[in-house]
This record gives C-alpha cells, structure tokens and sequence, in this order.
C-alpha cells in the first residue's frame, strides 16, 4: 500500500518496516507465521533493489573535459591566455605546451606506480577462436576369420614348447658329458672352467654356466672346491639325487662374474 513512499530516496520507511519485522520474528512460534515472515522478507529485498537502482549519486562519475583541464593547468598551460592566442590561426600550430610538461607530469605520476608497467597491446587483447576439432573417421576393421585368431597363440605357444625343450635337451646333453667321464675316470675331477667355458663363443659360454646350474639345482651334480681354490664338479650318487643332498640345509645358492675381458 505504501510502495511508492518506501521507494522515495528521502523516506525511511523501508528501514522502519524491516526494524519492526525484526521485532515481531522474536515472537513467531507457528509455521504461517514464519512464513508471512519469510514473504515480506521477498517484498522487502525487491523494494530495496528498486530504490537503489533509482539513486543517481555522481561519485563515481569520471568527467574527462574536466580532467583535461585540470591535467593541462598542472602542467603549467595559462588557458586564459591560450584562448586568446587562439585567433591567430598559426599559433594552434606550432603548439603551446612547455618543453618540460611532460616531465613533470612524469615525475608527478611516478609516485603512484611503484611496479613495472605490464606489457599490453595497443589494439587490445588478440583473443583466438579455438580450432574446430576435425571428425575423426574410425575405419571399420577388418573381421578376421576363426583360422586367422587362433594361428598366433599357437605359434607362440609353439616356439616356447621348442625353446623349452631345446633347453631340458642340453642339460641332459651336458649331464650325459659329465656322467661318462666319471665312470670313465673317476679319480680326476673336472674343472667347473674346463667344462662350461667355450674358447670360441662368450656367448656359448654363458649357456653352459645356464644349463649347468640346472644340473646343480636339481641334485645331480654338486660343485667343490680344490686345493687352490677352484670350483670343480661332479655328479651326484643315485641316492643324493633327490635325497638329503638336494634338501633345504644343504643347498646352497652361488652368483659367478664373468666378464668379456675374464673371459678372454
């Protein structure tokens, strides 16, 4: 019923209704009641909106002639007199700013940046557009037929089969060596260099140690030391095998260095 004297800049009346609506919310104790609290509470903010979007106030109000002028004196221009220099046509020429105007201004502005001047462009900002991304064509891959999948694994599985058994078929080999010759020869041990290093191949040599720490795990040959020191080897007896000599305590692990150069 009031709004147009609440929304008027010289009356409080808006200020007035929110005062005794803090007073009358103390007593509220029903739901309806807090919500005729909650509904003035709307009516009371669009009011405030409205009265502040009607106030002019000229604070913030910047007046560029008025600074001009105000920039032009402060650097030492009479405009008095350049008004009445103005008549003659040839004098707006030549200009009537002081040599050291600029100076002063310079000197005068500098107490207020106390920073380096950041780095700008003169026509503004370049704001790019971004890229449109490009549609991606999926190519439709080819259905490969049943034979086709399954003949992959099968090599693969193939050529570990072959490379396994190439490997159980050298231990053997080398095991066969060394049990022939103890049964040759019984009395003279073998040299664990002799047997394993190849004079022609690094690379074969590094097999044999393979293969025969194979042997060595499984029981079936067992490495010692001589009188200098030097590891020899021969196999084990048909009851160490796998007996106590291949159990927990008694094996049992050796790391060997071999280089190229030692090799040589």
């Amino acid at each position: 019923e009031n709004r147009e004297d609440m929304l008027s800049s010289k009356s409080n009346r808006l200020t007035e209704a929110l005062e005794e609506a803090n007073k009358l919310f103390s007593e509220v104790s029903c739901a309806r009641e807090a919500a005729l609290d909650a509904q003035f509470l709307v009516l009371a903010s669009n009011l405030g909106k409205e009265k502040a979007n009607e106030l002019h106030s000229e604070m913030t109000a910047f007046d560029s002639l008025t600074f001009a002028e105000d920039l032009l004196t402060f650097m030492g221009i009479n405009r008095i007199q350049v008004e009445e220099n103005d008549s003659d046509s040839e004098s707006t020429s030549s200009g009537y700013l002081p040599s050291n105007a600029w100076h002063k201004l310079g000197e005068e502005t500098e107490k207020y940046f106390r920073r380096a001047p950041s780095f700008h462009y003169m026509l503004g900002s370049f704001k790019s557009d971004p890229p449109v991304p490009r549609q991606r064509i999926e190519r439709q891959k080819k259905a490969r037929g049943g034979e086709e999948k399954r003949a992959m694994p099968a090599q693969l599985k193939k050529m570990e089969e072959s490379h396994q058994e190439a490997t159980e078929k050298e231990v053997e080999r080398i095991l066969g060596l060394l049990q022939t010759h103890f049964k040759n020869d019984s009395d003279t041990p073998i040299s664990f260099f002799d047997l394993v290093i190849d004079p022609n191949s690094f690379a074969r040599t590094v097999e044999n140690i393979f293969h025969v720490s194979f042997i060595i795990r499984d029981g079936f040959a067992r490495l010692k030391l001589d009188d200098d020191k030097l590891p020899i080897i021969e196999p084990s007896k048909e009851n160490e095998g796998k007996g106590g000599h291949h159990s927990a305590g008694a094996r049992n692990q050796v790391v060997i260095s071999l280089s190229y150069q030692e090799w040589k």
